[in-house]
């Protein structure tokens, strides 16, 4: 390990973000009453332009006359090369209740628009003597993004979450696609005649994982478009928990439970996590660095791994 420690990120679930657009105010109760740990009310693509303002002003009356429980509430801004951006953020701090925790910036490229919208948003605090400070997700959905996404993971202390944007992100670095995450039938390799079919995002995934564990910060895998696919969501839902994602967005209420229901550890794997953890404190005592568990060698290593799964399963249950 390193001289200089990784934080630890946010102590709260995430494993799935339901998504509404703002113009839908009929949605926001059933979203509150729904199993994902994060909502995420939308100013952005799924609004048109001549909603916006319609959608910001239901937006900031459902902040304070919902009641959304113990999930996290986020509201998506529109992008900082918008003309709407500044007005979210103004007219959200300014009059939506202190119930919101945070903002999700879309397409961030480098550190210096976090710092932007950071400085607009301290600014807003201080002046409305706001008591609870806002936190900020953000989305790498950009060639620019991804290219600097270590820095984006330090350019505020605000930052809590950050989610791979799939569609945006393929349209920005060119890719010959028009799905929304998962499978693509062209990414292929092929063997003795046979295709095998790769995965197109990994390399992003895996960027981000690396950047926001460096950093503490949550990372997320973002949408898939096909919600009609419950295995399809399965299946890329499973590679991002694999390399260390926390959670998934759902663009739809179907997609909330296939979300929990992966990023939520077996009570097999909890079960298997405490005993390696309970045979490691033993080897301990006895003055051994490591031991043997169900014929393989686990040592602090190990521990650190069943650490998170144990520390999950806490988490969910309260």
């Amino acid at each position: 390990m390193s001289f200089r420690l990784q934080p630890a990120p946010p102590a709260r679930l995430n494993r799935c973000q339901l998504f509404g657009p703002g113009s839908r105010e009929s949605l926001f109760a059933k979203m509150a009453v729904s199993d994902a740990d994060v909502l995420n009310l939308d100013l952005e693509d799924s609004v048109a332009p001549d909603d916006k303002d319609q959608a910001r002003r239901n937006i900031i009356q459902a902040i304070g006359d919902i009641d959304w429980g113990d999930k996290t509430l986020s509201v998506r801004i529109n992008g900082l090369d918008t003309p709407y951006w500044y007005r979210d953020v103004v007219d959200l701090l300014e009059q939506a209740s202190d119930r919101l925790d945070l903002i999700m910036i879309p397409k961030v490229g480098n550190a210096a628009d976090l710092y932007a919208v950071d400085a607009l948003v301290t600014a807003i605090e201080r002046a409305k003597g706001r008591k609870r400070q806002l936190g900020f997700e953000v989305i790498i959905e950009t060639a620019a993004g991804i290219a600097h996404v270590e820095e984006i993971a330090t350019g505020s202390p605000r930052l809590q979450a950050m989610s791979l944007g799939a569609a945006d992100f393929a349209a920005s670095m060119g890719m010959a696609t028009t799905g929304i995450g998962g499978t693509q039938e062209n990414y292929y390799m092929l063997h003795e005649g046979q295709k095998y079919w790769a995965d197109p995002w990994h390399w992003a995934q895996s960027s981000i994982v690396a950047a926001c564990r460096t950093h503490g910060v949550l990372p997320v895998d973002g949408p898939l478009g096909d919600f009609s696919d419950a295995e399809a969501y399965r299946a890329q839902a499973r590679r991002s928990a694999t390399l260390g994602m926390v959670g998934k967005w759902a663009i739809h209420p179907s997609q909330v439970a296939l979300a929990n229901e992966i990023f939520s550890p077996s009570e097999a794997a909890v079960s298997e996590a405490r005993e390696i953890l309970a045979a490691m404190d033993h080897a301990q005592k006895t003055g051994a660095g490591a031991a043997v568990y169900k014929g393989r060698l686990v040592d602090i290593a190990s521990v650190r791994q069943a650490k998170v799964i144990v520390s999950q399963a806490e988490l969910i249950a309260g």
